[in-house]
């Protein structure tokens, strides 16, 4: 699933993100956005912080792909890349840039806060679900069970989500 660019494309994710077979948004006082959680036919676990953050793991919960900061992320060999937009008047190009270990680590723990603070909320059960689809399933109960198992967030070896 691609990532939207702009917020106003992330608004409607919940209804348009039909990879994501089983996906819930949940609003909080706690969170700045809503939040799109959302699963793969695989497994693949993507999470969607509104226009803020994006972190997309693969069926064995290593994250492969993330956006924040406006800028794109890819894993490659366990590691980071960040990609960067350069225009010219031809095109635009996603320039290849490998984060230091400061910069990678910075980024991981920065993450992994995030996703600490999602699982306390869940735990407390503070949250709205403002939609989900299928509306039966236990999603954020699926959310909860995926984020226990991401542990230490690992980094997966390639972007794909298998």
């Amino acid at each position: 699933m691609p990532m939207a660019r702009e917020s106003s494309d992330r608004e409607d994710l919940l209804r348009e993100a039909t990879a994501l077979v089983q996906r819930v948004e949940l609003e909080s006082d706690e969170l700045t956005d809503a939040l799109v959680a959302g699963f793969r036919r695989d497994g693949c676990l993507s999470l969607y912080f509104g226009a803020d953050s994006v972190y997309q793991f693969n069926s064995q919960g290593r994250l492969r792909r993330a956006f924040a900061k406006d800028q794109l992320y890819k894993a490659e060999q366990g590691h980071l890349i960040r990609l960067e937009r350069a225009l010219s008047s031809a095109a635009t190009t996603l320039v290849r840039y490998e984060l230091s270990q400061a910069e990678e680590q910075s980024f991981l723990d920065h993450a992994r806060d995030r996703l600490r603070r999602l699982t306390n909320l869940l735990e407390r059960r503070q949250f709205r679900i403002v939609g989900q689809v299928p509306a039966a399933a236990d999603i954020t109960g699926r959310l909860q069970q995926a984020l226990a198992l991401l542990g230490e967030m690992r980094i997966a070896d390639s972007p794909h989500a298998c």
